[in-house]
C-alpha cells in the first residue's frame, strides 16, 4: 500500500488546469498503469553506515516527496507514487535484492523509474533492476554526477563506497562492458588508490574544477561521445557533487562542487539522447538539511530530469 498523505500542497483553482501542482498529478501505481513517471523510494542508509558517513538518508524520500509536492507541474506524462523499498535489520543485500525487483517490474510496465534514496549505495540496486529488465539486449552506460567514484572494494560488506565497483565485478562475470562516466569527481575526496581503479576500469572522470561554464561545450561533446557507445543509459545523482552552499544535507558536503546550473544542461542533454531509461537520487540527509534548501534542490532536479 503507498502512503498517498504525504502528497498536498498549495491549490490554486481559480487557474484551472494550468495552477496544477505535483500533488495534483501523483497518483498510486498499479501494474499496467499508463505510462509515465514512477517514483520509487529507497529508504535505507545502511551502505552510509558501513561506510562510516553520517545517516539520515533513510528518510531522503519522504523529504523529497513533500519538497516535491508543491512544485509546480510542468510534465507531460503521468506521474506515480510505486512506495517505498525498506532496509530492516541493517540487511541491504536483501533491501538491494527487493529495490533490483521493483525498478525491473516498473520498466517492464513501461514506466521511466526514478528512484529516490537513500544513501548511495541505492546504485546497485538500481543498475541491478535495468540489468535484469534488459537481459543483455543492449549496452549500458552509466553516467554518475557524484564528488566520490565510488568504486570502493567491498571490505568485508557493500556500502555507498562500494557500488560501481560491484556493478563491475558483475559486468565482468556475465560477459559485459563496464562503461562509467563519473563527473564532478572531488580529487580531495578519493585516494590515489580508487583513481588508479578507476583508469584500471577505465572510467571517463572529469573534476570539479573542470566543470565550469566556459567547459561547457566541450563537456557536453564528451557526453555525447560516452552515450554515442552506449545503446541505455541509466542517470545517477549524487546530491554531494553541489557545493555545500547548495547542498547542505548530505553526508558529505562539498567544499568545492559543481553548480547547479552546470548540472541542469548536461541533464538536458542526457534527457535529449532518447536513451535515458532510468534515474535516481541519492545521499539527501534531513537531518543536516537547512530550511528545506537541500530537498527543494532534489525537487527541482525532478523537475528537470521530468519536464
Amino acid at each position: 500500500m503507498v502512503d498517498m498523505s504525504v502528497w498536498q500542497g498549495r491549490c490554486d483553482p481559480e487557474d484551472g488546469e494550468l495552477a496544477l501542482r505535483w500533488h495534483d498529478k501523483v497518483q498510486p501505481w498499479q501494474p499496467g498503469s499508463a505510462k509515465g513517471i514512477a517514483l520509487l523510494g529507497f529508504a535505507c542508509d545502511e551502505g552510509v553506515r558501513r561506510n562510516k558517513g553520517r545517516v539520515g538518508a533513510v528518510e531522503g524520500p519522504l523529504h523529497i516527496r513533500k519538497a516535491l509536492a508543491n512544485t509546480a507541474w510542468h510534465g507531460r506524462l503521468p506521474a506515480w507514487d510505486a512506495g517505498d523499498v525498506l532496509c530492516q535489520d541493517g540487511d541491504l543485500e536483501s533491501a538491494h535484492e527487493r529495490l533490483a525487483e521493483g525498478v525491473a517490474a516498473l520498466l517492464a510496465d513501461g514506466q521511466f523509474p526514478l528512484v529516490l534514496g537513500g544513501g548511495h549505495e541505492v546504485a546497485f540496486g538500481s543498475w541491478s533492476g535495468l540489468n535484469r529488465h534488459l537481459v543483455g539486449r543492449g549496452r549500458i552506460g552509466i553516467i554518475n554526477f557524484d564528488a566520490h567514484l565510488d568504486l570502493r572494494r567491498k571490505a568485508p560488506q557493500a556500502s555507498s563506497g562500494t557500488p560501481f565497483f560491484q556493478i563491475a565485478e558483475q559486468c565482468q562475470l556475465q560477459g559485459t562492458a563496464f562503461r562509467y562516466a563519473c563527473l564532478g569527481v572531488a580529487e580531495t575526496a578519493n585516494t590515489q588508490a580508487l583513481f588508479a581503479r578507476a583508469e584500471d576500469l577505465n572510467v571517463w572522470i572529469v573534476k570539479d574544477e573542470e566543470m565550469t561554464a566556459r567547459a561547457l561545450p566541450s563537456l557536453i561533446l564528451g557526453l555525447d561521445a560516452f552515450m554515442a557507445e552506449v545503446d541505455h543509459l541509466y542517470l545517477t545523482i549524487d546530491l554531494d557533487v553541489l557545493p555545500a552552499g547548495q547542498m547542505p544535507g548530505v553526508s558529505a558536503p562539498a567544499a568545492h562542487g559543481v553548480a547547479l546550473s552546470l548540472i541542469e544542461p548536461l541533464i538536458a542533454e542526457i534527457r535529449a539522447s532518447g536513451k535515458l531509461r532510468l534515474a535516481d537520487l541519492a545521499e539527501l540527509n534531513p537531518s543536516l538539511d537547512r530550511d528545506g534548501i537541500s530537498a527543494r534542490v532534489a525537487a527541482r532536479l525532478i523537475h528537470q530530469l521530468t519536464k
